[in-house]
């Protein structure tokens, strides 16, 4: 299966055409999570990465890709404002599964971007803290890949809705693969619980959405799994998994 599909799609050497990503998302559809991230290796390693932002998806990519022993770069974006629990679970996903997560700056500490753009950016202008904290430095991440791989679902917000299993992503000129695109969260948990993945101990304290700690709070029985990220505003994505651009 592998080596045909990969066959089918080209490389660095042009951008696919919408009709051979079409073809190739098809054929990607109904196969399991480990079967998509061995075609990504196979087909674009070792110019395909994945920006795990430490979710619980992340850490289930990080388990199958490693499990398996692929080929796959791995990066987080480390905008100086993530919460002590996630620099933890940085530590032992490393530890756990002997793999090296490369951590990924922007230009400017936070104390740098208080003094150059004012206190508290992401308070008065959240977007543009995002675009320096965590866009920038994707941008500059991806240049040299031609794949890049997502933990998004398709349930999760309705901008990921009609994500494919693997599309043209137009804003940062590559391959975009989302293996756990057709999961639940029931899936992934159960996933946690079977392979004993490690994950974010603010899970449990009712954050299933985490990010920068100005910006994320707890969410209550009911709500939106994503209403605590930016709350209030109608904000709900930092911008690295909006609907890509063709």
């Amino acid at each position: 299966m592998s080596e045909q599909l990969a066959a089918r799609l080209p490389g660095a050497e042009r951008r696919p055409s919408p009709e051979e990503m079409a073809r190739v998302a098809n054929d990607l559809e109904g196969r399991s999570a480990e079967a998509i991230l061995r075609w990504a290796a196979e087909r674009y390693a070792p110019r395909v990465t994945f920006a795990t932002g430490f979710g619980m998806e992340g850490c289930v990519l990080i388990d199958l890709i490693a499990r398996a022993a692929l080929p796959i770069d791995l990066f987080t974006l480390d905008t100086g404002l993530l919460f002590p629990e996630t620099y933890d679970l940085w530590r032992r996903l490393e530890d756990r599964y002997q793999v090296s997560i490369r951590g990924v700056r922007p230009e400017q500490t936070v104390e740098e971007q208080a003094a150059a753009s004012g206190p508290e950016l992401w308070s008065s202008s959240p977007d543009r803290c995002c675009e320096l904290r965590k866009m920038q430095p994707l941008r500059r991440s991806l240049e040299g890949f031609d794949a890049w791989l997502s933990a998004i679902r398709r349930d999760q917000t309705s901008d990921r809705a009609a994500a494919p299993v693997v599309g043209w992503d137009g804003r940062f000129g590559l391959v975009k693969v989302n293996p756990l695109v057709r999961w639940t969260f029931d899936q992934v948990r159960a996933h946690v619980r079977a392979y004993d993945v490690p994950y974010n101990s603010l899970h449990d304290q009712g954050y299933p959405s985490i990010g920068c700690w100005p910006c994320t709070s707890p969410v209550a029985p009911g709500e939106d799994p994503r209403a605590g990220r930016w709350r209030g505003r109608e904000k709900k994505e930092c911008g690295l998994n909006l609907r890509p651009i063709s």
